[in-house]
């Protein structure tokens, strides 16, 4: 953990710099957030960060059918990259709204993005997270979302549930169930393990050494589990199943374990509400 925290300090320090440097040049775009912001949520490069956010607005579009008026969450918003592209996006009579558990990220959408968007909202869960917010006071197993319910028309979630323990991410899809609308659609990644994934794993195709069996799940840090996380597959289509919501198949297998043609990095469920 402490190791963790160090080079995390050492890389903060560094982007800080980089951060100097891009505002002298002026070349801080209004809606891409400092470095030192974005570096924890698995980004270093400016042009990499739009084009993800541009990526995962297609997928939004092209597998999950977003319309430009619906009522938009996003469960982890981090520092704005999806919102940033969805404000390209939706129609004034569209509404999002996005939380996280990182007071600072979520303070950089609420002072950039929300002026220039106003129905674009963020909220900060004070949710306890090892390695993402050791501080929050809450525990995710007993957050619940503070939206109506069956409000949204579309929930999302990308690279959460690879950080997720199987107790509270079971209260998120149970969650996401409550506030979407029947027949609305969700969309989530995960590192999900079946054959396939194992073999190239085995084969050293993916960066996470998934060894570490936890029952349903595996982690690359039995330390701090959240870090990175893969499920069964078979756990994952089960629980679906047991909330209510019909996966949309196929369901489009990622990168990540080293397979050679994927739709993106991670693996990608899109399901409706029943």
């Amino acid at each position: 953990m402490l190791n963790t925290y160090l080079t995390h300090t050492v890389r903060r320090m560094r982007y800080s710099v980089s951060d100097a440097f891009d505002f002298i040049a002026g070349r801080r775009g209004e809606l891409i957030p400092p470095r030192r912001l974005y570096f924890l949520a698995g980004d270093s490069d400016r042009a990499a960060y739009k084009k993800i956010g541009e990526a995962f607005l297609g997928y939004f579009k092209d597998l999950a059918g977003l319309k430009p008026d619906e009522k938009v969450l996003e469960v982890g918003c981090g520092t704005g990259r999806m919102a940033s592209a969805l404000t390209q996006y939706l129609s004034r009579h569209g509404i999002y709204r996005g939380f996280d558990i990182v007071p600072r990220w979520v303070k950089w959408c609420q002072k950039n993005i929300t002026p220039r968007y106003p129905n674009f909202t963020f909220d900060l869960a004070d949710i306890y997270n090892k390695y993402y917010h050791p501080a929050g006071r809450r525990t995710a197993s007993g957050y619940i979302f503070p939206y109506l319910n069956g409000y949204f028309d579309f929930v999302f979630l990308t690279s959460v549930f690879t950080h997720m323990l199987p107790s509270d991410m079971e209260h998120y899809i149970s969650e996401i169930g409550r506030v979407l609308r029947k027949g609305r659609r969700c969309c989530i990644t995960f590192f999900l393990l079946n054959d396939e994934a194992r073999r190239y794993c085995r084969e050293g195709g993916s960066i996470f050494n998934f060894t570490h069996e936890c029952g349903n799940y595996y982690t690359a840090s039995p330390g701090t589990p959240e870090a990175s996380i893969a499920y069964n597959e078979e756990f994952i289509v089960e629980l679906y199943r047991k909330r209510g919501l019909d996966i949309a198949y196929p369901i489009r297998y990622g990168s990540w374990c080293g397979r050679p043609s994927s739709l993106s990095y991670q693996d990608i469920i899109v399901a409706a509400k029943k």
